[in-house]
């Protein structure tokens, strides 16, 4: 007997009103983010290939930090290993959230866009190590990323009118993302290992997962541990933003039981307080650190994308992203029999494979563990990163701009409200 229209799946759909809202919220948090990311990116870029390049150098070769700790580091490692842990922590936050409070606690809603995230890895991974096989394979990680900061503001600026289905799916998708990335970071990208500093990070780790099950939130007790942790990882050779995604997922969804009336839970009260200063300067201020690459003119920029490294990376972003994300969710439908949701098309999620090939944060991060910082091969790579990643942008506007008219019915007719309850109809049908 044929299923009804009830009974079958459908993708992108627009999930409730309350999950709705938060991502309207934290798409305006981040678009926000993306344009202060931009700007670090540009401030750093004219810098490093000014007469004043020096003094770029110096800035970030700055070392700071008590040496006692092993925390005497330069500027940019702290603004690598040590702010990205606070987006790290934003990014455990949001997943854990999704999975336990969100849409996404129903397996058939999380398949997709998990599906397609680890498609967006696999993929470029594959096309960067058979552009370089038997040369530089060890970026091969570079082009596995999706910048949530970057992708959501060229987002708000071309795809207004972009339903909500599809907007908490790119959303989620860049999250699962950036989880896969601190995993591949951990696994494959740590040079030397200490155990004793390792399971010492376990100490402060789990006093804090005490206070916070708890519903603990006084800073004073908190913050302590959570550096105390983070150092540790740091010490112990591990990537120091594991510690920002552990931390993260410690910290519970949902209100006590003991605590009865409205209002967050811990993780999203944290979340609001920690992602504006993720978006807003943590993640801006690694750019401006670490986007200052000296291209060296036409010449240099010739010589830097004629490198197989930034061949790669730019392949795996601006072609291999979007056919790894596309290929995994059209599979996913086809194994789960599921249809897209109604006025989309698979142009629409054609057009958000594109925009999932803007890599940057993490991109460059993962190319100085690969190459080394201020490495050839590791400017190389960044130069290929910040191309890549505008090619992309550019694609996606095309393709979804010329579905705008489209968005923008379906936008309007999803914020009827005929009865005057502040709640769009369609979300109480």
């Amino acid at each position: 007997m044929p299923d009804t229209p009830r009974s079958v799946p459908r993708l992108f759909g627009r999930g409730t009103w309350a999950e709705a809202r938060r991502v309207a919220d934290v798409l305006r948090k981040e678009t926000v983010g993306g344009m202060l990311l931009l700007a670090g990116t540009l401030i750093a870029l004219t810098w490093a290939n000014s007469r004043w390049s020096s003094g770029y150098a110096t800035m970030t070769g700055l070392r700071i930090g008590p040496a006692a700790l092993h925390l005497d580091l330069t500027l940019a490692t702290w603004a690598a290993d040590g702010l990205l842990a606070i987006f790290f922590f934003v990014a455990g936050l949001e997943l854990k959230r999704e999975f336990v409070a969100g849409d996404l606690r129903d397996p058939r809603r999380a398949a997709v866009p998990v599906a397609a995230a680890a498609g967006g890895v696999i993929v470029p991974a594959l096309v960067y190590t058979l552009v370089n096989l038997g040369g530089e394979v060890r970026g091969w990680a570079i082009p596995t990323a999706t910048d949530i900061a970057f992708a959501l503001a060229v987002l708000a600026v071309i795809g207004r009118w972009l339903p909500s289905g599809l907007r908490t799916f790119l959303l989620t998708l860049a999250v699962v993302d950036d989880l896969l990335a601190i995993v591949i970071i951990a696994v494959f990208y740590t040079a030397h290992l200490s155990v004793l500093p390792l399971l010492a990070a376990l100490v402060p780790l789990g006093l804090f997962t005490v206070l916070v099950q708890r519903r603990v939130r006084s800073w004073w007790l908190l913050l302590p541990l959570a550096f105390a942790a983070w150092a540790l990882v740091h010490a112990s050779g591990v990537h120091a933003t594991v510690a920002g995604v552990l931390l993260g997922f410690a910290v519970p969804v949902l209100r006590s039981h003991r605590a009865p009336g409205p209002g967050p839970g811990l993780a999203e009260h944290f979340e609001h307080r920690f992602r504006p200063i993720s978006a807003g300067f943590a993640v801006p201020v690694f750019a401006l650190m670490s986007a200052g690459v000296t291209i060296g003119g036409l010449h240099g920029l010739a010589a830097a994308l004629s490198d197989p490294i930034a061949v790669g990376v730019m392949a795996g972003l601006v072609a291999g992203k979007p056919i790894g994300i596309l290929l995994a969710t059209w599979l996913t439908a086809r194994f789960t029999r599921a249809e897209i949701d109604d006025g989309l098309a698979w142009i629409d999620v054609a057009g958000l494979a594109v925009l999932g090939g803007i890599g940057f944060t993490v991109s460059l991060l993962i190319g100085e563990l690969a190459f080394g910082a201020g490495d050839a091969r590791d400017d190389h790579a960044k130069v290929a990163v910040l191309i890549g990643s505008l090619t992309a942008a550019l694609l996606a506007t095309v393709v979804l701009r010329m579905r705008n008219r489209t968005y923008r019915r379906l936008y309007e007719a999803e914020r009827v409200d005929r009865d005057g309850d502040d709640i769009p109809d369609v979300y109480q049908s």
